[in-house]
């Protein structure tokens, strides 16, 4: 069996002279963790999220804004906006306390403490997409192989097979068993070069290719992936790595730190203020003040006491609340799901052991079997019937030792993933 399987499509490109891109497992692994469209679209909410603390922020930052206008004052210099009529005004604020606000900018972090954990998430998804397809395209790239030595030994046959009849040594349908024989295994090939491209198309969009793009996919010798020592440990290890239940957790300390912004609208706030004016003469303030100040300005705090919390304030902390207890309800059902699904993972690798285990041996009995077919045949003891019968079942043995290898593989990919090791042993 070849150490190099090459999956090279003729498509467009390959007719205009481009080379096809060459990867391996672990570099699909990377493109796919770099360039999925899921990964890159996470990457732009985690920054709207860090945006989203900056706004948080943004009252605790003090505000400057300066200007001037133009004003005719008839009688007593009436305020505009609040403040006297002045050739050029500068204000200044910034929230010196305020719980709620506080607990706000504590939410919009944790959110986006949340959102990178969904970016790591969507690689870990991207990676695992990418390595099951890439094991897929390879299972069958050997299937391929396979097949198509199957369909050579089946043409020689049929043409053993024809002229034993045509010498009378073989009855007709012998032929026409030869014939159908062919037949479905071209039908075979065919078919399972129309999935390999399909497989090879998808794997091309999971990594952000485009699918028409050439791939040489090369199959090197993959030591064993490191897995937990027992399921215990595995169970352990998908708790303490589980993205899952990190998002969870950050929602849920996103959400109480809701709940604490609107408790604490009932506590008092303070801003700073400041204010420089310049004001002029002919605003007639000489005629109504007993002093006349050029420059003018102040700067202090302002405090607000709340009398009595809103009712709107209580039913949003009401709706947090709830939001909260159902996030705490979806925690406890993920952690047990978790548990389940990584001791169900654990068997089904070990199962797989097995059954790996049980085509190798199944493979070398059908070629021991082949092998005593020929030499028998040699001798004149065994028909071509029954070694093309043979060599037939060691096909299917051969088929049967892919699926399961693919099979082990597969499961383990899966353990990886939920103990969270995946992108460590594929990196």
């Amino acid at each position: 069996m070849s150490k190099r399987l090459s999956l090279v499509f003729l498509v467009t490109a390959w007719a205009l002279g481009a080379q096809p891109r060459t990867l391996t497992l672990k570099q699909a692994v990377a493109l796919a963790a770099e360039r999925n469209a899921d990964v890159l679209l996470a990457g732009l909410e985690e920054r709207k999220a860090r945006e989203a603390v900056r706004v948080a922020r943004d009252p605790f930052l003090p505000k400057i804004a300066g200007g001037s206008g133009l004003a005719y004052s008839n009688g007593f210099p009436l305020s505009i906006e609040g403040s006297a009529p002045s050739i050029f005004q500068a204000q200044a604020v910034q929230f010196v306390f305020n719980r709620p606000q506080k607990f706000r900018v504590d939410q919009a972090r944790e959110t986006a403490r949340g959102a990178a954990l969904e970016v790591a998430a969507q690689r870990e998804d991207a990676a695992h997409r990418a390595a099951v397809l890439f094991l897929e395209a390879e299972r069958v790239s050997r299937l391929l192989e396979s097949t198509r030595r199957q369909v050579e030994s089946l043409e020689r046959a049929g043409e053993i097979t024809r002229l034993r009849v045509s010498e009378g040594r073989e009855l007709p349908i012998e032929a026409n068993r030869a014939a159908l024989n062919l037949a479905r295994a071209r039908q075979r090939l065919a078919s399972l070069e129309a999935e390999r491209a399909y497989r090879v198309g998808l794997l091309a969009t999971v990594l952000g290719l485009d699918p028409d793009e050439p791939l040489d996919l090369i199959a090197e010798d993959r030591k064993p992936w490191p897995l937990p020592d027992s399921e215990q440990a595995a169970v352990q290890a998908a708790l303490d790595h589980s993205l899952e239940l990190r998002r969870l957790e950050s929602s849920l300390r996103a959400k109480n730190y809701e709940i604490r912004s609107h408790q604490a609208e009932r506590l008092p706030r303070v801003d700073l203020v400041a204010q420089y004016s310049v004001l002029g003469r002919f605003n007639n303030y000489e005629d109504f003040f007993r002093k006349f100040q050029r420059h003018n300005g102040q700067i202090g705090f302002a405090f607000q006491i709340p009398a009595f919390r809103s009712s709107a304030s209580s039913a949003l902390e009401a709706q947090a609340a709830a939001d909260a207890a159902r996030v705490r309800i979806e925690l406890e059902r993920s952690r047990r799901r978790i548990m389940v699904e990584t001791r169900r993972l654990w068997q089904l690798v070990r199962e797989a052991h097995a059954a790996r285990e049980v085509a190798r041996l199944d493979l070398e009995v059908a070629r021991a079997n082949l092998s005593l077919l020929l030499a028998q045949m040699n001798e004149g003891r065994a028909s071509l019937r029954q070694v093309e019968e043979a060599r037939f079942a060691e096909h299917e043995k051969w088929i049967a030792l892919f699926d399961s290898q693919y099979a082990l593989e597969r499961a383990q990919l899966d353990l990886l993933r939920q103990t969270g090791e995946l992108l460590a042993v594929l990196r």
